[in-house]
């Protein structure tokens, strides 16, 4: 079905998602255009990844709706859903490599599993995503042979090299120096212009994000607490997100996990 907004990439209406009693999103009302760089950011367990997890079709949502470029993702056929997933990229939180082949072989693994491009194409195919990533020169190495920076740069060149319209990435930051954490930021910034894509960026790194991101979405409570430019997250007092931004243990976000719950469990009432 096509979107009555070409512009639109994603679009969720009332989504809400619980694992077994547990709810985890609570009503999401979210709507990304195409070609935007959007954050998502909130408090651990907040239901980020989640988001994430049913953006690509891997988790249903309990209720609502969430639409993919037009196509109602929750209910695709395994064929349709498939192919759709052929035009979503993700970079996972440490890259997720595979260890036993070359940084060229892990590359290329897109190219060969979902396509019948002879190999002297994916060959420069794969040079050619490498060089973006400013590692051509290292396709021969092996995983365990690279720095934590490099095997976030190869996952990236991995996770794009189908092109796709739409990149999610799972915490790109985590376990890397500044500098590593500067040169990922910058390529998201570019690639995502130079490919035309849409990128989500679920993440922690708060200065990272609002040098990256042209809107941030803070959850809190399994809602949009709050949808904003960078700017605004520097200079609002909302005490949710300042908590947040400045990390203090006290605020909006109780330091103790509430003890009723397990009370209430252990008298069995």
């Amino acid at each position: 079905m096509a979107s009555s907004d070409p512009s639109v990439m994603i679009d969720l209406n009332g989504v809400r998602f619980s694992y077994a009693d547990r709810p985890i999103l609570q009503g999401i009302d979210l709507t990304i255009k195409k070609g935007e760089i959007v954050a998502i950011m909130g408090g651990s367990g907040g239901g980020k990844t989640t988001l994430l997890g049913l953006m690509a079709g891997r988790l249903k949502p309990s209720s609502g709706s969430v639409t993919l470029d037009g196509f109602d993702v929750p209910h695709l056929g395994k064929k349709d859903l498939y192919a759709l997933r052929r035009r979503i990229g993700m970079l996972f939180q440490f890259g997720a490599l595979f260890t036993d082949l070359t940084v060229f072989d892990n590359v290329a693994f897109p190219y060969r599993e979902q396509t019948d491009l002879p190999e002297a194409m994916i060959q420069a195919l794969v040079l050619m995503k490498l060089e973006a990533v400013g590692l051509r020169g290292a396709h021969r190495l092996m995983p365990s042979e690279l720095s934590g920076g490099m095997a976030r740069r190869v996952a990236l060149a991995r996770a794009v090299a189908l092109d796709p319209a739409l990149m999610l990435y799972d915490e790109p930051f985590t376990g890397l120096d500044p500098i590593s954490v500067g040169i990922i930021g910058r390529l998201i910034k570019r690639l995502n212009r130079a490919l035309g894509m849409t990128s989500i960026i679920v993440t922690h790194d708060l200065n990272e994000t609002l040098r990256l991101a042209d809107r941030v979405i803070v959850l809190s409570g399994g809602k949009v607490h709050r949808d904003m430019a960078p700017d605004e997250i520097r200079e609002t007092e909302d005490p949710f997100i300042r908590q947040f931004a400045d990390g203090l243990p006290d605020g909006p976000v109780p330091f103790h996990y509430p003890a009723e719950d397990y009370l209430t469990e252990l008298m069995g009432s």
